[in-house]
């Protein structure tokens, strides 16, 4: 078929379906004198005859025809006014669906017809790539230059740990300073006494050490020590 338009003939019309639905629901055809029967025969036939026929198309002239069988219906019968919905009120909704799809499909098709990437255009090739030159100004002052370069030397330069020489009596001058001093000495003596005259920082480093030097004698038997009270002068005495 090369046209795939619906055309009817009927006895009361002839020209296309979409149009007689169009003036029955304007009340300007008399849909009384037309015959869903035949409507419905040349229906089937024209889908039969159509081999070419898209879906949709089928579809819409099913609905349309449909309404048309309704709309003689409410015709023929008496017309309740509470009835719901209104058959003109329907049929008005119905042409607003079916123009909106219309809109669809046409927007559907010029959306379709336009150029296509990979078919109609194409897509630039790989870039050229161009070349680019940095050159580095560099603008600082005076101090920031000898800033960074002071950070930059602390970084690099070796880390020496000095210790500082401190005043200090070790544990075996001290062990040899007491045992010499008691061997002149008979009677008990304050661990003070044992101490040298210097400054107070060796002072101190020498009570200690003299301090771990009468307890190391005490236990090997040398020397007797004697405190009256805690806290109170230590005192030393050769033993024997």
């Amino acid at each position: 078929m090369d046209d795939p338009q619906l055309t009817l003939d009927l006895e009361g019309w002839e020209g296309p379906l979409d149009l007689l639905l169009s003036l029955a629901r304007g009340q300007k055809v008399d849909l009384r004198a037309i015959s869903i029967l035949a409507l419905v025969e040349q229906y089937l036939a024209y889908v039969r005859s159509a081999r070419v026929l898209t879906l949709e198309l089928a579809a819409d002239y099913l609905v349309m025809a449909a309404w048309l069988a309704y709309l003689k219906s409410a015709l023929l019968l008496p017309r309740d006014p509470l009835a719901e919905p209104d058959p003109e009120a329907m049929a008005a909704r119905l042409q607003r669906r079916l123009e909106r799809l219309d809109a669809m499909r046409e927007a559907g098709a010029r959306l379709m017809a336009r150029d296509r990437m990979g078919r109609d255009v194409f897509a630039r090739g790989a870039p050229e790539g161009l070349k680019s030159m940095r050159t580095a100004a560099w603008r600082v002052e005076l101090y920031e230059m000898l800033e960074a370069y002071g950070r930059v030397s602390a970084r690099s330069r070796p880390v020496m740990h000095v210790v500082a020489d401190r005043a200090v009596m070790t544990l075996e001058t001290a062990l040899a300073r007491v045992s010499a001093l008691l061997g002149e000495r008979i009677d008990w003596s304050e661990i003070a006494s044992f101490l040298p005259d210097a400054e107070l920082r060796l002072r101190r480093s020498a009570l200690a050490s003299s301090f771990v030097a009468a307890l190391e004698l005490a236990r090997q038997g040398k020397v007797e020590l004697r405190q009256t009270e805690p806290f109170a002068p230590l005192y030393l005495r050769r033993c024997g």
